[in-house]
């Protein structure tokens, strides 16, 4: 007899366990007994679960090279001629519709730049950059977010190397990853983000004071189209962890009621 369970230690971490049951009887012994042995399965969890949503990365990654560039294409006419209309004079009562559909198309076309992010599988545009002076250059947008849901800003940025970076592609995932945090905490949260080194490793530490992400939802990080937002579209966190990926980063989560913090880590030196 076989099964599987997951246990709490003491110290709360979750472990998962394989027990492997079979009959054992004892010379004089009349009653059945049996023999168990227990194997600690966390980490091959763990890889499978990677294996899984790599394989699943990678197919929503070659959808998207597919089915972008076509799409966007046409967008692009329509954008071009509802900007040429809603200048015309005879439909200036108009124009705030015509900004509505415009609007609506620049959403639709961020959306299709995510898939495309997803279908790349290297940074073939890194150069030596300071993820330091990337983050002060976003600030002032970042800070504008906040604002306009009055919330708050902490950047704590220590001396830190260059590293091999597609500037783009950090910039994308560091605003989705602090426009989760704000959208995770009430009025008045503060969010801080954090660069400094450990060992060998650059790290990027973003981190909320909402109320943390529920264990059932933990595991379906990354997974693509899963969201718990009414507008959201699932990709957010797919597309950070693709670029993570391709810089040779990993995403670490650490969550409790009192908010969560995303640590993306960056090898560096040998």
């Amino acid at each position: 007899m076989t099964t599987e369970l997951s246990f709490a230690t003491k110290h709360g971490t979750v472990i998962q366990v394989h027990l492997l049951s079979v009959p054992y009887k004892a010379a004089g012994v009349y009653v059945d007994q049996y023999r168990t042995v227990i194997t600690d399965v966390t980490e091959k969890k763990l890889y499978e679960r990677e294996l899984a949503r790599l394989d699943r990365l990678n197919l929503v990654g070659e959808m998207a090279g597919g089915i972008a560039h076509e799409i966007r294409n046409p967008m692009t006419v329509v954008k071009g001629y509802l900007d040429f209309l809603g200048q015309k004079k005879e439909f200036e009562k108009y124009a705030d519709r015509f900004q509505i559909m415009i609007s609506e198309l620049d959403r639709a076309n961020a959306i299709i730049t995510e898939y495309l992010t997803l279908a790349r599988s290297k940074a073939y545009d890194a150069k030596p950059e300071n993820l330091n002076e990337i983050i002060k250059d976003l600030i002032s947008l970042i800070e504008t977010d906040a604002i306009k849901d009055d919330k708050n800003i902490n950047v704590e940025l220590e001396g830190i190397p260059n590293l091999f970076l597609e500037k783009i592609d950090i910039i994308q995932m560091t605003l989705n990853l602090t426009r989760n945090g704000l959208g995770a905490m009430d009025a008045g949260g503060y969010l801080t983000m954090k660069t400094f080194t450990k060992e060998k490793e650059v790290i990027l530490a973003i981190s909320d004071r909402g109320k943390g992400i529920p264990p059932e939802h933990l595991d379906k990080m990354g997974i693509p189209f899963f969201t718990t937002k009414d507008s959201g579209t699932g990709l957010g966190f797919v597309v950070c962890y693709k670029i993570a990926a391709r810089h040779n980063a990993a995403i670490d989560i650490q969550t409790s009621p009192t908010g969560t913090t995303f640590f993306v880590k960056f090898g560096f030196g040998v």
